[in-house]
């Protein structure tokens, strides 16, 4: 079943219950917290960018220093934070170092926000 087709019932948020055991409490803490350092890794507008080009397949630093019009310290510092937060991950090549989404969450992301913020409709 596509989202398109999915019955409006089907509800895709949680439903909170007074309740609910402490074992399904402590799982819903513990993705909130990995969901908020999601959020916070790509609430700079470098990262965002950088996540961005990304979406669209490997870049190396060299690359990601030109779209972004940035210096390589910039452009690593943000590297990092990304590498650190799991949601990129390095190849080396000789001595060029490629970059690479680490698994599709940040792709979904950056669609989302694609949508509600740049699209031209």
């Amino acid at each position: 079943m596509t989202p398109e087709t999915r019955p409006e019932a089907a509800p895709r948020l949680p439903v909170f219950d007074p309740n609910m055991c402490a074992e399904d409490m402590e799982r819903m803490m513990t993705n909130a917290q990995l969901a908020s350092n999601f959020l916070k890794a790509i609430s700079h507008e470098g990262r965002l960018m950088i996540l961005c080009h990304l979406a669209t397949g490997e870049k190396s630093v060299t690359e990601l220093e030109e779209l972004l019009s940035a210096r390589q310290a910039a452009v690593s510092q943000q590297l990092s934070r990304l590498r650190l937060e799991g949601l990129v991950t390095p190849r080396r090549d000789g001595k060029t170092i490629y970059y690479s989404l680490t698994d599709d969450r940040p792709k979904q992301i950056m669609e989302v926000v694609y949508d509600l913020f740049c699209r031209q409709d």
